[in-house]
């Protein structure tokens, strides 16, 4: 059974301003972890969020393979996605291969092991296209049209910079 209690105003008052400067104190460290001084990284958008932005700029995805990096590298492989895409200038399928890093520091860690795992690929190096957009790598066989490519790079930026 619920015992009651009176409250006097006083108290009232008094509860309601700790309240009022708790409340107000978690919304300065909410906005403190969002701003630039702190390490945090925005997060990616997913794969299901990148396929949208290609779509958005008219870039059309098939075939998607998850953990295909191109190469028998067991470290890129979890962050690999593989897939056919097309569009604008483009109107030939191309093979791409997504590396999605976790952070910044792993992409910094990772990425000269993508351009090697390319060379499994990529049988000419006048051919390779490789698209960065801290956290994601994005690379393939080419050449690409201009329009397809500046499109993709497009895309990969807005899904870089998170949701």
């Amino acid at each position: 059974m619920l015992a009651s209690r009176t409250v006097s105003p006083r108290s009232h008052r008094l509860g309601g301003r700790l309240v009022l400067v708790g409340l107000l104190g978690t919304l300065a460290l909410a906005a403190a972890g969002c701003s630039g001084g702190g390490s945090a990284e925005p997060s990616t958008a997913d794969f299901e969020g990148t396929v949208a932005d290609l779509d958005r700029v008219h870039v059309a995805v098939s075939d998607v393979i998850s953990g295909e990096a191109g190469c028998a590298n067991s470290t890129l492989a979890p962050t690999a996605i593989s897939f056919d895409a097309s569009g604008l200038d483009q109107p030939n399928p191309v093979r791409i291969h997504l590396y999605r890093f976790r952070d910044g520091s792993t992409y910094d860690r990772l990425r000269p092991d993508v351009d090697q795992c390319a060379r499994s690929f990529v049988t000419n190096p006048d051919d390779y296209v490789a698209l960065d957009a801290r956290p994601l790598v994005a690379t393939s066989i080419g050449p690409w049209g201009p329009q397809f490519t500046a499109a993709v790079r497009s895309a990969l930026e807005r899904a870089a910079a998170g949701p």
